[in-house]
């Protein structure tokens, strides 16, 4: 008889595992230790400080920092207050933090000092909230460039102009009582927004999907039961909790009682001395950049693996094979599918699949989500076997991307459907192969990029008529940008200076690594025909 995942809020969900699963270590970092009991006793320190600096059900509350114990904290607090958390891509810049930060409607976020001396968000948010300098209460802000944020807070030992200090911080939560957090947590309801996560696509400004409790919670514990995740098991993933590949591993670790193995910045060397060391059952690179930074690295040794049990990766069959192959004797080596407006993963193998099925395949969908192989075009349902655009159909479908109707109603069908953009096949045994993207956006490193975002910035400078960018194949990244682009008649610039115009404005994946420079384009009858650009890649002409 199938199990479905339990149906619960996510503040619920600590408390539960907590109950359950009390002593148990939930998160572990190289240097930090947490128990479901020190997890919650985190969470409700920062749920009642944010209640003190007026955060209500429904507001939303940005996070701005890399892994690190108080970001898992945090996801839990936002969620017990019944508001909504907003976790920030870590390498974003100026000009992307600040659209953010706008358009999410954020009442207060939460960064950290933790990487000062790689990057200093304090700074960042400066250069990006330029009244933030001058404001003279942190506590109750009014910038002109984020009319609804009200306050921002740093953890860390530094006190900077215009954000309230962590012992300012502490000293708000110590004034508010207890019961105030759990009273607003009896009141969320599942169907209830938990999250917005932006995610990249054809456009040029990131969209926030709207996420709820009962997607998030019912979609990863069923994706851990899928993984084999048991109580006691160590669950390595190094992957950003940013990304909902970081965010869903700590929930089903905390509901399933295993724990979570983080990183504050994945590095090889440190992570083979995790996974080591904590005799690691599953690992969860998803990405051949990290994946391949461990099972390549000089000092990988398979028999010291031996207590590995599962590898999950998102990558083509020849790669997947190699992996397997790289994986100590018994350990299986298992794929997924998913995308952000789904709540991540909705797909996943088996892991009694045989081999061949988990290195040419996804599986077939978690219990409960439904998939439907459509023609891009009509909608009609394609055969079994043929490559049509992948629909999603369940409780973890998300209610829309945050103040854009347009573009959720040309995602969300009336019938529930969810168009992902994606093309797959499902096979006889209802196996989902995934063949590519229907949509034009790129697959950096594991990060989605969308070429209109890089467009947008280059045809800002002054010497620039038009840029288009494409995706130029990659070993290490999967796709790496280049912009073809033509100059107005009569100006100059260099290759150089173009890349350099984007730097600092856009995070470092979403640079061009090379520019070619055009006087004619490839066109159809109304468009570019970005195709051709990618032969003229592989041929090294340019027009």
């Amino acid at each position: 008889m199938t199990v479905y995942a339990e149906a619960i809020t996510v503040g619920d969900l600590l408390v539960k595992g907590v109950a359950e699963h009390g002593e148990t270590e939930s998160l572990v970092f190289p240097d930090a230790r947490l128990t479901n009991k020190d997890l919650l006793q985190g969470a409700m320190s920062f749920a009642r400080g944010l209640y003190g600096l007026g955060v209500r059900r429904g507001d939303h509350v940005g996070i701005l920092m890399p892994n690190c114990p108080e970001f898992a904290q945090l996801l839990f607090a936002v969620a017990m207050l019944g508001a909504v958390s907003v976790p920030i891509n870590a390498r974003y810049r100026r000009k992307e933090l600040a659209y953010v930060v706008e358009n999410a409607d954020l009442a207060c976020l939460v960064t950290s000092d933790l990487i000062v001396d790689r990057v200093d968000y304090v700074q960042l948010l400066t250069d990006s909230l330029p009244s933030l300098a001058s404001a003279d209460n942190p506590e109750s802000l009014d910038l002109p460039e984020a009319p609804r944020l009200r306050s921002i807070v740093l953890i860390g030992s530094r006190e900077a102009p215009g954000v309230v200090s962590q012992k300012r911080f502490q000293e708000i939560s110590a004034q508010v009582d207890p019961a105030v957090v759990e009273v607003a947590r009896a009141r969320v309801r599942l169907r209830d927004v938990a999250m917005i996560v932006y995610t990249s696509g054809t456009t040029a400004d990131p969209k926030g999907c709207l996420l709820t409790h009962e997607g998030l919670v019912r979609q990863w514990i069923a994706g851990g039961v899928r993984f084999e995740v048991r109580p006691g098991d160590k669950f390595w993933n190094p992957l950003p909790m940013f990304h909902l590949s970081g965010i869903g591993p700590l929930l089903f670790c905390v509901g399933l009682g295993a724990t979570m193995l983080s990183m504050t910045q994945f590095e090889p060397d440190a992570a083979l001395d995790q996974i080591v060391e904590e005799q690691a059952t599953h690992l969860y690179p998803c990405f051949p950049t990290v994946a391949m930074g461990v099972l390549r690295h000089p000092r990988y040794d398979r028999d010291a693996m031996r207590h590995v049990r599962v590898h999950a990766m998102v990558a083509p069959p020849d790669t997947r094979r190699l992996v397997q192959r790289l994986l100590p004797e018994g350990a299986r080596l298992t794929s997924a599918f998913g995308l952000t407006e789904c709540c991540g993963t909705v797909v996943a193998n088996k892991l009694d699949e045989t081999e061949d099925q988990r290195c040419e395949t996804s599986g077939p969908p978690i219990e409960g989500i439904e998939i439907r192989i459509s023609d891009p075009e009509t909608g009609a349902e394609r055969p079994t076997g043929e490559v049509g655009e992948i629909w999603v159909r369940g409780f973890s479908v998300f209610e829309g991307y945050h103040k854009d109707p347009e573009k959720t109603a040309a995602t969300l069908l009336p019938d529930g459907w969810c168009r992902t953009g994606d093309l797959g096949k499902l096979n006889a045994d209802g196996l989902l192969t995934y063949v590519g993207r229907l949509k034009e956006m790129l697959k950096v490193g594991g990060e989605n990029v969308a070429p209109a975002e890089i467009e947008d910035h280059l045809n800002k400078h002054p010497s620039v008529k038009l840029a288009v960018v494409v995706g130029r194949p990659d070993e290490r990244y999967q796709e790496v940008p280049v912009a073809f682009v033509e100059l107005l008649e009569g100006a100059t610039a260099t290759e150089e200076e173009l890349i350099e115009f984007c730097r600092g404005q856009l995070a470092s994946f979403k640079l061009p690594r090379e520019v070619r420079f055009v006087t004619e384009w490839p066109m159809s009858a109304t468009k570019i025909q970005r195709f051709k650009l990618l032969e003229m890649l592989e041929d090294g002409k340019v027009e």
